[in-house]
């Protein structure tokens, strides 16, 4: 079940305490838009309770509504969002979005199945990749290793250096996880080095954290473009997502 970006947006400002989901801090909702609020709740698993004035859900509502504002979609209450591998044709766009050219050092650390990387390798990069999964890595190592480095590691834990070119990624997404991978990665750039990675679709309207995010994007003349609705069909999902590009400025890194 697709969920229009209205009531993401109202869902995002919905308050949250334990089971309990409400809408009365954020005054009267127009009358349809009330009504796919109330749909998109109760597929969801909450139930409206005019006692409470709230919708109730059987676990934690916060946790129950973040898959839904940040997919765009209802598939489980409980589903865990972690990786989407990247499709080829997805993977062929970030690298041209990219502007690899042959010799620069390019870093991709969420490696996955490798889709980005050979992608980049294409390109002609230099590339330097980072997994967390120890399989995926070994996988990874055994399939190119000979052409490119793989590091077997926490990404977030990598200290970072200003020496690489490009950074293409498609991060994990949950809490807000896509925004502190993009940030670290920034730190890895040269001065007017590019990034390109594949971000959720929630950074296009989404407040807080989201909203600062994309201001230091704009800041920098960077750009978030939305990826059509089945950029991950091909991964089993068609979870909403977003192109962020972006040029660390000359002398910055």
């Amino acid at each position: 079940m697709r969920v229009s970006q209205d009531v993401l947006a109202v869902l995002d400002r919905a308050s949250c305490e334990g089971n309990a989901l409400s809408l009365v801090a954020l005054g009267k909702l127009d009358r349809k838009l009330y009504a796919d609020i109330n749909k998109a709740l109760e597929a969801a698993g909450g139930k409206w309770n005019r006692k409470a004035q709230a919708h109730l859900f059987e676990g934690d509502a916060a946790e129950a509504i973040e898959p839904i504002i940040l997919t765009g979609e209802i598939v489980s209450v409980r589903q865990e969002l972690q990786q989407f591998d990247t499709p080829p044709d997805l993977a062929a766009r970030v690298v041209a979005e990219a502007r690899i050219s042959p010799d620069m050092s390019v870093l991709e650390p969420s490696a996955g199945l490798g889709a980005l990387v050979r992608a980049a390798v294409a390109a002609g990069g230099n590339v330097h990749c980072i997994e967390l999964d120890a399989k995926r890595a070994d996988g990874l190592a055994l399939d190119v290793g000979d052409i490119i480095d793989v590091l077997h590691a926490d990404f977030l834990a990598c200290e970072p250096g200003a020496v690489h070119d490009r950074v293409v990624m498609n991060p994990p997404f949950t809490k807000g996880q896509d925004i502190a991978h993009v940030e670290h990665a920034m730190r890895f750039l040269k001065p007017g080095g590019r990034l390109v990675a594949i971000m959720s679709g929630g950074i296009l309207y989404r407040a807080g954290k989201q909203a600062a995010f994309r201001q230091r994007i704009m800041d920098l003349g960077g750009t978030i473009a939305q990826l059509p609705a089945d950029s991950f069909k091909a991964s089993g999902t068609n979870v909403s997502t977003c192109l962020v590009s972006l040029n660390m400025p000359e002398g910055e890194a």
